[in-house]
């Protein structure tokens, strides 16, 4: 057979259809024929994250993209932001309010004379026109406030009352407050049984024919048990003997600047505590002495 030599557009035919020929007579690859036998990969699973990955690859990829999958839709999707809401603090309940104090100042009336037949007589120097009955609120050791009373002169009733007053707002704790009468008008009984009281018509202990402050109506002794008398080695009333040592403190107690001091500081009283060798820790007076 002659041979015609081929150029220009009919050499490339000639050549494309005989590489065509020969391709298709080759036998398939292994890894071709594997690929046949094998089903075709779903068209959800060839998705970009494969690329350009080799075939063996694809399952691996395609199982943790699935898995990616499944844990995203099983993770609780952010909610919408929602507009604050102004609440307001559950409204709280007040306890119960302090107690306030009483106190009033009433003229002698007959009921309170018949009472007073221990502490008042004629001769005292004093009338009683001029006395007046206080009544008032105090705090008493139990923690609970108890109704006093006192007798005073009518021209210190308000003090010894404001005076009261602030001793009820500090809660300085009295065991008692009763006339002196209570006792028959024996003032050693009275502070025995630690007994707050004001008038009482006697001399000053010791002194025969001197006055006490007391018996005109300007002085007042407030726990004496707490706050006894103490002159060298006496104590008055004895029961106060173990509050003779003043570096204590305990309820009841009068110390120099405390809320008693103070409370009657400011009604122009002195107390007794600041006498210089005696000293009456239990004693106010309008006088000082």
């Amino acid at each position: 057979m002659k041979r015609v030599p081929l150029s220009g557009p009919a050499s490339v035919l000639a050549l494309s259809l005989l590489g065509a020929g020969c391709s298709s007579q080759q036998p398939p690859s292994p890894r071709a024929a594997a690929a046949a036998q094998s089903p075709a990969t779903p068209a959800t699973e060839s998705t970009a994250d494969v690329g350009d990955t080799p075939a063996t690859a694809v399952p691996n990829v395609v199982t943790e993209t699935t898995v990616n999958r499944s844990s995203a839709e099983r993770e609780p999707q952010p909610r919408a932001a929602t507009p604050n809401k102004t609440t307001s603090a559950p409204p709280t309940r007040a306890g119960p309010p302090a107690p306030a104090f009483r106190g009033s100042a009433q003229p002698i009336d007959a009921a309170t004379r018949s009472r007073m037949t221990s502490s008042w007589r004629p001769g005292c120097p004093v009338h009683i026109e001029d006395l007046r009955l206080l009544s008032l609120d105090h705090w008493g050791f139990d923690g609970g406030v108890h109704r006093g009373e006192l007798v005073v002169h009518r021209h210190h009733a308000g003090r010894v009352l404001a005076a009261m007053r602030r001793l009820f707002d500090a809660r300085f704790p009295i065991e008692r407050m009763q006339l002196v009468d209570a006792y028959g008008g024996d003032d050693d009984r009275s502070m025995a049984a630690n007994n707050t009281s004001a008038f009482n018509c006697r001399p000053v202990s010791g002194r025969p024919g001197v006055w006490s402050q007391h018996s005109y109506g300007w002085a007042v002794d407030v726990n004496p048990v707490q706050n006894p008398f103490v002159s060298g080695g006496r104590v008055s009333p004895p029961a106060g003997a173990p509050y003779a040592n003043r570096s204590a403190r305990r309820p009841g107690m009068i110390h120099p600047g405390d809320a008693a001091v103070r409370a009657f500081a400011s009604v122009g009283w002195g107390w007794g505590g600041s006498w210089g060798s005696s000293k009456d820790y239990q004693h106010f007076s309008a006088t000082g002495r």
